[in-house]
């Protein structure tokens, strides 16, 4: 039984293996129907992994899978795991203008919303591509009704990252006065810079002894929740082989077949729920510091009341004796 009571978020971003970024100038999204499905398979998979454990998970739902898979989309809602979105066709954002990224988002939005019957108001740009260049998409996720978002990847990346973002959940307050609440994958903080450990290819290329380490360091050390974070096509080293640069084909598809044992110990090690959960369990986890501070302040307090009673009488003694 994991023995830090400090509860993780753990997420899946809901998409195939040919719908990644590292693939999109050899497969453009027209010709994505070509390519056979895997991911509910895949995702089934992990709806049983978790469920064994029971854990609920944050599923970030591509609005395209939605639209092709809807009885797994349900299936995962019927679960009682979190959903939120992933936009609809996998665009890196700043390769977008604001009214693209808006359109995207309510159609991915709409899908999923007809089919829960209920609000959506959780975000994860594809591969994490709220940047420096594209730090507008926030206000337009707060004018959509998002609330939550995992979008913002505190390192140094060819792809996404801003490196001098919090490493740790917070408020961003967008230009219209509203908030939203961010919670970025988890990295460790090491000679001055911020190394990512949070799942993905991260979790497939290092050894497990050392995600955990980072995880108890973000637990133990630091007293905050970890997000960790991997796609369905992870699980699933038996996936179809896409001709592409030899970097995209090391990041795809390196150590695919050890993703299931790293998860399977890690979900064992270490406490883990859906995203709202673990940020609610890190807004408890303050109010019970603010109170025991409380306390403590309290008994400090009363400590001195009684040392300065007992100064008293024993003056109004020798006082009486004299």
């Amino acid at each position: 039984m994991p023995r830090n009571p400090i509860l993780n978020a753990i997420t899946v971003d809901v998409e195939d293996y040919f719908h990644v970024t590292a693939f999109e100038r050899v497969i453009p999204p027209q010709d994505w129907d070509d390519f056979p499905l895997r991911v509910e398979r895949n995702t089934t998979r992990l709806l049983e992994i978790f469920s064994l454990r029971g854990v609920h998970a944050t599923f970030f739902v591509l609005g395209w899978v939605a639209r092709k898979c809807p009885d797994l989309i349900r299936r995962i809602h019927r679960g009682g795991h979190e959903i939120g979105t992933h936009g609809y066709a996998h665009r890196v954002i700043y390769r977008q203008f604001r009214e693209e990224f808006r359109q995207d988002l309510r159609q991915s939005k709409k899908i999923i919303e007809d089919l829960l019957g209920s609000a959506v108001k959780i975000y994860r740009a594809p591969s994490y591509s709220i940047t420096a260049k594209s730090m507008w998409a926030m206000d337009v996720l707060g004018e959509e009704g998002i609330e939550y978002d995992s979008s913002i990847f505190p390192t140094v990346h060819d792809i996404y990252g801003i490196p001098t973002a919090p490493r740790f959940p917070h408020l961003k307050v967008l230009k219209n006065g509203q908030m939203i609440k961010e919670f970025p994958p988890s990295t460790v903080r090491l000679f001055g810079r911020n190394f990512p450990v949070a799942g993905g290819g991260y979790l497939r290329l290092f050894p497990y002894r050392l995600t955990a380490w980072a995880i108890r360091k973000i637990n133990e050390v630091e007293r905050q929740p970890a997000m960790i974070y991997l796609h369905p096509w992870e699980l699933d080293p038996r996936q179809p082989r896409i001709d592409a640069s030899w970097v995209s084909r090391f990041r795809h598809y390196q150590n695919l077949d050890s993703t299931e044992m790293k998860l399977r110990r890690l979900l064992k090690e270490f406490r883990f729920g859906a995203l709202k959960q673990a940020l609610d369990g890190r807004a408890l986890e303050e109010e019970n510091m603010h109170q025991r501070a409380g306390q403590e302040a309290t008994t400090v307090e009363q400590s001195a009341r009684r040392s300065a009673l007992r100064t008293w009488l024993r003056s109004r003694v020798h006082r009486a004796s004299s």
